[in-house]
């Protein structure tokens, strides 16, 4: 197995390049003298000339390769910041060296949050030894008990997150309809708290996500904490829809008007008037059927199949897909005039593999509510049981986790669910439907600019979207040097219209 080092950078690491006869080597260079390892992956902040300059003093005093990762931080304290790019690095390197790694954990240098990251990591999710080092003491493992560990960590929870706060702070004081959601996540957070806004507001929402993520599940508690609540919510799948029958299921048709119209029947619009209609999967609808649901939302008004008579409704839509409307509007497949009607308050469900926090949380959920079996007796679950979830990539996000805990309760014949009746449970990754950009065919039709172009999309969109519409900020989170070069890259691409 190959001996792993892990560690940020840290300013008495750095002085030690010019001082290294005051302050003596730095922490890092420390353990990298006393104990060979097969990678050193140090993990940074700081201006990227500082951090050449150790590294080629570093590489000097060992052989062993060295990895850099580059860290954006609003703080050196902010606790989700610090455990999201910590996970970002373990995993990047168990994707080059395979995950039967023997890893090390340096708690010396950084911030005590960064330290106390590293103890949850070694406690939980990847058990690693953790070292220190000091001047007079030298390296030395650092044995720390799990029990002393829980109370040492700060609750992730408490983040510093001014941008969350300012949002939170517009917003009624209690959204008991949002409490269907299990989250404790940030992200997650930040998107409770647009859903509150938006629903005390008569605007459209558009609701993009991965399957699985609760599309509907967040649709009904924007509906239940709108001025409509106690009005209809009427959900519409889009993708059952045969063309054909568009006109009837939407706007409804009066008897006889075509063969089998065997009586009168109001159509989803009328049903739900007054109330809520939810479009999922609205990526789905053909263009012919896109251009009379617009005409609706202009006008205000059906006309039932078979009558001249048209009815006024009053709805508020909610639509939601598990596509990027931004890009199949770029594609020609859905029309840019119904996206910039129904795109007022967007709202983007991160899934769950970027739900740090979340996972366990879901779990315990599932197990208290004991909706897995539909029994009265919880089931509980092993600790090795309980890290198979936890490292799991989800590609089926809450629904894939919900139904895999069933299947393990159907595998489990105690009263806990162990960590082989979740290996059978659980469907290979590798075997689930893809559209990773790096595992496509390229057989005939392969055109690598096109897939480029979808990646930039999709990346440019989410930057604006995470940045509020700000371009700076935008440019910020996607690495791009200023805000100048961001409109360029959005003009480049054909999203001007996120440029609003």
């Amino acid at each position: 197995m190959k001996r792993i080092l892990v560690s940020w950078i840290g300013r008495t690491d750095l002085c030690a390049v010019e001082e290294s006869d005051s302050i003596g080597l730095g922490p890092i260079a420390q353990a990298v003298d006393v104990t060979g390892y097969d990678d050193i992956v140090l993990i940074s902040d700081y201006p990227a000339q500082e951090v050449t300059s150790y590294l080629g003093w570093l590489a000097t005093r060992t052989p062993t390769k060295i990895t850099r990762h580059v860290a954006r931080l609003t703080s050196p304290t902010n606790f989700a910041e610090i455990y999201e790019a910590a996970i970002a690095t373990i995993s990047e390197t168990q994707k080059r060296h395979g995950s039967e790694l023997l890893l090390t954990f340096h708690l010396s240098p950084g911030t005590p949050a960064m330290a106390a990251v590293w103890i949850l990591l070694a406690k939980t999710l990847y058990p690693a030894t953790l070292i220190q080092s000091s001047r007079e003491h030298g390296v030395q493992v650092a044995d720390i008990p799990f029990d002393i560990s829980a109370e040492f960590i700060p609750r992730i929870t408490r983040q510093n997150d001014e941008r969350l706060e300012h949002l939170l702070a517009a917003l009624p004081p209690e959204a008991p309809e949002f409490d269907s959601i299990i989250h404790r996540s940030p992200a997650m957070q930040r998107l409770i708290a647009k859903a509150r806004l938006a629903a005390g507001r008569a605007v459209p929402v558009l609701i993009e996500g991965e399957s699985g993520t609760g599309k509907e599940l967040l649709a009904r508690a924007i509906h239940r904490a709108s001025p409509r609540a106690k009005k209809p919510f009427v959900a519409v799948n889009c993708g059952a829809i045969p063309a054909e029958l568009v006109e009837s299921e939407f706007f409804g048709h009066r008897k006889g008007a075509f063969t089998g119209a065997a009586a009168d029947r109001k159509g989803y619009f009328e049903s739900a008037n007054s109330g809520t209609l939810f479009l999922d999967e609205i990526g789905e609808l053909p263009l012919s059927a896109q251009v009379k649901i617009l005409r609706v939302l202009q006008e205000g008004e059906v006309t039932q199949v078979g009558d001249s008579k048209s009815v006024i409704v009053d709805v508020r839509i909610v639509a939601a897909t598990n596509r990027s409307l931004m890009q199949e509007v770029a594609a020609s497949r859905f029309r840019a005039d119904l996206f910039y009607r129904l795109a007022v308050a967007v709202l983007i469900i991160p899934p769950l593999r970027e739900r740090q926090g979340d996972i366990g949380l879901l779990i315990d959920h599932f197990l208290e509510q004991a909706v897995i079996d539909n029994s009265e007796t919880r089931k509980k679950i092993s600790a090795g049981a309980r890290n198979l979830l936890l490292c799991h990539p989800w590609p089926g996000n809450v629904r894939e986790l919900l139904n895999t805990l069933r299947r393990a309760t159907v595998w489990t014949t105690g009263d806990t669910i162990q960590a082989d009746d979740i290996r059978e449970a659980l469907f290979p990754v590798d075997l689930q439907p893809t559209e990773h950009v790096l595992n496509r065919s390229i057989a005939d039709g392969f055109n690598i600019q096109e897939v480029m172009a979808e990646v930039a999309r999709h990346y440019l969109q989410r930057g604006m979207n995470e940045g509020g519409g700000n371009k700076s900020k935008a440019a910020k989170i996607l690495g791009l040097p200023n805000y100048q070069t961001l409109t360029n890259w959005l003009k480049k691409y054909d999203l001007v219209g996120l440029d609003k």
